[in-house]
């Protein structure tokens, strides 16, 4: 990692003044961490206690990816604290933090008309939008490269000043001091940071502050499963035990309960509904009305939820999410929409003139994000303020979206951060925050509302729904010569964009789907070396609001090209994992993965009947690259898709968490097995035809198979593993049943759900 004074949050916050952060000019801010009795906070990143405690802020959210832990295992590393002294704490939103690569990858989303002045990784225009912004926003994997150098900087400049108290005391050069397991040493001399952290914080640290010569990293041969760990998590012992405090476990003194129905998706307006039924049940406090929905609220949640029950709210209908007419509009516009062509490469047109050798169709259903927890919020709201506990990847957004509902000035909304049992991108949305908002003023006391999983499924935001084709010609040996992919699917991330940026409703972002989007075709472009290409993408309304889910467009992308790749493959009679290396040789680091994976799976070719298929993918986030291949042994029996074995090797750059980075591939492809078999809903009415968790298709523990996760060493920047797994799964998965002798399947889910 290359350091640098741009982004780097430097000194004054020892001293309890501003702290700057460098961009374009010096931007100050209020130091966001508030020191405690006997604790001194060194700049936006860590306190350190009288008794020897680091407190490390983290201002992402902590939503099961082991955010809470790789922060803090960076800030201990370049501190050289003892990690059994290490303790985390939610930091506020302030511009401190602002996530500067997330922003550059979203310039399209808030400045379209110049986006090419702000969409470089490195970018200072985007950095300047973050801080001043306090775009704190947890997505697409960029947290660390959004605050690896900062929280380094910050612990190296602790570092100097706790050095600096000691070499005094000794009269050394501090510079010949060094930090090790929470002690200041010097030959055989050592003092612990709680005898010297009073007086480290009268001093100054230097600038630039010098940090370690290596960045913070573990070798995967270094922690094969099952080895001990280096830096557990931080938040597995209070999961485990049950004391960890998601948003659903606040408790306010005087705190009720709410429940809610939501109007079918469309342009519904509340009509009817019994209130005089709903008084009849024991506990109902109130009913609470709203242009969209109908709220209850009582002295516990099931009595707010029997009281919606019995209350029996009707709604107006107007233009109703229906998924043949969904289907239609998706049909017509792959048929005859007018594309914007996101990649060209060699002359299309002329090799795609004629008849193509091969033609596959393509359909994908809308899919749910399928968290444990469901939109939970606690709210109170007083004269002069409002007070919100919630998870959030947008915390302020969710602020902007409950002062413009609520009608106050944005500095009266505070929001405490919650971690989120799951979220998978559903947190983005602050929609629950701003109805608990409502609610809380309207009856005057705390009250937690609770989606229920019904209402999770009708008011979330599905990934969005698409149909493609893909068209190839080939050369006599059956190599791919040229392709062609069209997919016709809303303008997904400018409809998203519309909602955080412009603070517009689901109805009025509506707009933005039939818009040029390449934000939404992420993921389109093949990664092989093929000498005539053309991706297009036709943007569709349709009446269905969509957002994002992980891995986003490059699951769909993913899914459409391996499995197509697949097929010429197995049409030309050639070996699935040769066809394609031989179009890698530029793309020497996914050939690798290819070649361990075959290696570690024992591939015997994915000949007729063997049940194996593979599959590989290159990401790229926030400027970075990540990639992976997968080998999975699946097949049919009688109970659906059965995947017996998943083989994955990721190259993910520098890690510093190999356990964390396990943990992250292994849920990925758990989750690509549920988006292979189900998380998806077709709509019927206005309403999800899924509204269940055990509808959704989605893996019990005696579904998971055996799954073996190796990695590539390398010395890169590092890569969010998260969204790797989500988006291999699908296409190895269907490649590997086509394999079994199952026909090919070009539906996702692959069951066809949600059609």
């Amino acid at each position: 990692m290359r350091f640098t004074r741009r982004g780097v949050l430097i000194g004054a916050g020892v001293t309890g003044g501003l702290i700057a952060a460098w961009a374009l000019s010096p931007r100050r801010f209020t130091p966001p961490l508030l020191a405690g009795e006997g604790e001194y906070a060194f700049d936006a990143w860590l306190k350190i206690g009288k008794d020897g405690v680091v407190s490390v802020a983290v201002p992402d959210l902590e939503m099961g990816q082991g955010i809470t832990t790789l922060i803090p295992q960076i800030v201990a590393y370049e501190l050289g604290a003892d990690w059994r002294q290490i303790a985390v704490e939610p930091a506020p939103i302030s511009g401190a933090y602002g996530n500067a690569p997330l922003a550059a990858q979203w310039a399209p989303l808030w400045i379209p008309l110049a986006a090419g002045l702000a969409d470089a990784p490195d970018s200072l225009l985007a950095r300047r939008f973050a801080e001043g912004e306090a775009f704190v926003v947890t997505a697409a994997g960029t947290a660390l490269a959004a605050h690896e150098e900062a929280a380094r900087i910050a612990a190296a400049s602790a570092r100097a000043v706790l050095a600096m108290a000691a070499a005094d005391r000794w009269d050394v050069a501090w510079e010949e001091c060094d930090a090790q397991n929470g002690f200041i040493v010097h030959d055989q001399q050592k003092l612990p940071f709680a005898e010297l952290v009073a007086e480290a914080s009268t001093y100054s640290p230097p600038s630039p502050a010098v940090a370690r010569s290596q960045p913070p990293q573990e070798r995967p041969a270094e922690f094969p499963a099952g080895a001990p760990l280096r830096a557990p998590r931080l938040d597995l012992p209070s999961k485990v035990d049950g004391t960890y405090t998601f948003a659903g476990d606040v408790r306010l003194p005087d705190m009720v309960y709410a429940a809610i129905r939501h109007a079918p998706v469309g342009d519904c307006t509340l009509g009817s509904f019994d209130a005089d039924r709903a008084k009849g049940v024991p506990g109902l406090l109130r009913l609470v009305e709203n242009k969209h929905w109908l709220a209850a609220v009582a002295t516990d949640w099931w009595a707010a939820e029997r009281a919606l029950k019995v209350a029996l709210p009707k709604f107006r209908p107007a233009n109703l999410a229906d998924s043949g007419k969904i289907g239609e509009l998706l049909e017509a516009a792959l048929r005859r929409g007018e594309a914007t062509r996101i990649a060209e490469e060699g002359d299309p047109d002329a090799w795609l003139s004629e008849k193509f050798e091969h033609v596959a169709r393509y359909a994908i259903a809308p899919a749910l994000h399928g968290s444990l927890e469901t939109a939970t919020v606690t709210a109170r709201v007083e004269i002069g303020r409002a007070e919100l506990w919630l998870a959030s990847q947008a915390p302020q957004a969710a602020r902007q979206s409950v002062a413009d509902a609520l009608n106050v000035a944005l500095d009266t909304v505070v929001i405490y951060p919650m971690p989120a049992g799951g979220s998978f991108d559903a947190r983005l949305d602050a929609q629950h925050a701003v109805e608990a908002a409502l609610i809380a003023r309207e009856v005057g006391k705390p009250v937690q509302l609770v989606w229920s999983r019904w209402q999770e499924h009708l008011a979330g935001l599905p990934r969005t729904p698409a149909r493609a084709v893909l068209a190839a010609r080939t050369a006599q040996d059956g190599s791919l010569t040229a392709l062609k992919l069209r997919i016709a699917m809303p303008a997904t991330m400018r409809e998203f964009g519309a909602r955080l940026f412009g603070r517009e409703s689901r109805r009025e972002a509506l707009e933005m789907q039939d818009k040029a989007d390449p934000l939404a075709t992420e993921g389109m472009v093949p990664v092989y070396r093929i000498s005539h290409l053309v991706v297009e993408h036709v943007p569709a309304a349709i009446p269905l609001p969509t957002g994002p889910l992980r891995g986003n467009s490059h699951g769909i992308g993913a899914f459409l090209i391996e499995t197509f790749i697949d097929e010429l493959a197995r049409r030309a009679g050639r070996e699935p994992l040769s066809y394609r290396i031989a179009m890698l040789g530029h793309e020497i680091k996914l050939a690798n993965c290819l070649q361990r994976a075959a290696t570690l799976a024992e591939w015997s070719g994915g000949g007729g009947g063997s049940g194996q298929g593979l599959a590989c993918y290159r990401m790229t986030s926030g400027g970075r690259e990540g990639r992976i291949a997968v080998i999975a042994s699946a097949r049919l029996d009688e109970h659906g898709i059965r995947v017996d074995k998943l083989t994955a090797v990721a190259d993910i750059g520098r890690i510093i968490n190999v356990d964390i980075a396990r943990q992250q591939i292994e849920g990925g492809l758990i989750f690509g097995m549920g988006l292979a078999n189900g998380s998806a809903t077709a709509f019927k009415d206005g309403l999800p035809t899924v509204g269940r968790l055990g509808m959704l298709g989605l893996p019990l523990l005696s579904d998971c198979p055996e799954i073996e996760v190796d990695f590539i060493d390398s010395d890169a920047d590092p890569f969010d593993p998260g969204e790797l797994g989500a988006v291999i799964a699908p296409p190895a998965i269907a490649n590997a049943l086509a394999s079994a002798g199952s026909e090919r399947l070009r539906n996702l889910p692959l069951t066809g759900a949600g059609q």
